[in-house]
């Protein structure tokens, strides 16, 4: 999986709403980023899905609410309408406080937590274009995540800026900032990854 510039043209949501497909697709400033197969890998996915089972069970009965792509996030630099909005992401997991910003099309504004599952193909993009956006928008924590160095990135939001990055390993239990209380127990990903070899079909006769 990698991304990609759609094309030079300037995009705002009303375009996106056009030509978007379900997944991937995202509005940088008004440039477009298309997401190429194939699609996120089963670690990729196994790591969104064990942080967002962790996370909705210790946050069920409180005002907090993990969701995890595809979902739009909306991104206003001011109070413009949703079509004029020029930013839209999908981090692989994200946290509200309270319902008042999301709607049937996603969140407008800010989560108060993110995570972004790296690749190898689109770690440069999640780094160099994406956090600026998060710290601009105001995302008190973002979690960047490396499957492939089993590595741990938390930026957090210090007088509108992010300071360099906190590193940690997955492994042991690490604790949200943003959200109190809280924990990732990286322990129960730490199980070997299951692969299957399927037999060769014998040669036609």
């Amino acid at each position: 999986m990698s991304v990609s510039k759609r094309d030079d043209l300037h995009h705002t949501y009303a375009d996106y709403l056009i030509w978007s497909r379900t997944y991937g697709d995202e509005l940088i400033d008004g440039t477009a980023y298309v997401r190429e197969p194939p699609s996120p890998s089963y670690l990729h996915q196994k790591i969104a899905f064990e942080l967002a089972y962790q996370l909705k069970h210790q946050l069920d009965g409180t005002p907090w609410a993990v969701h995890i792509a595809p979902l739009d996030v909306r991104l206003p630099k001011l109070n413009e309408p949703d079509d004029h909005i020029d930013t839209v992401v999908q981090p692989d997991l994200f946290i509200t406080r309270g319902e008042q910003n999301l709607d049937e099309r996603g969140l407008r504004g800010a989560p108060d937590w993110l995570a972004e599952v790296l690749s190898p193909s689109t770690a440069r993009y999640d780094r160099s274009r994406k956090i600026p956006v998060y710290e601009r928008a105001g995302v008190s924590e973002v979690w960047l995540i490396s499957p492939e160095h089993r590595a741990l990135a938390i930026y957090q939001l210090v007088h509108g800026r992010y300071d360099q990055p906190t590193l940690a390993t997955l492994t042991g239990r690490t604790q949200l900032t943003a959200v109190p209380e809280v924990t990732v127990n990286w322990d129960r990903l730490n199980t070997p990854i299951q692969t299957t070899t399927h037999p060769r079909r014998p040669a036609d006769s």
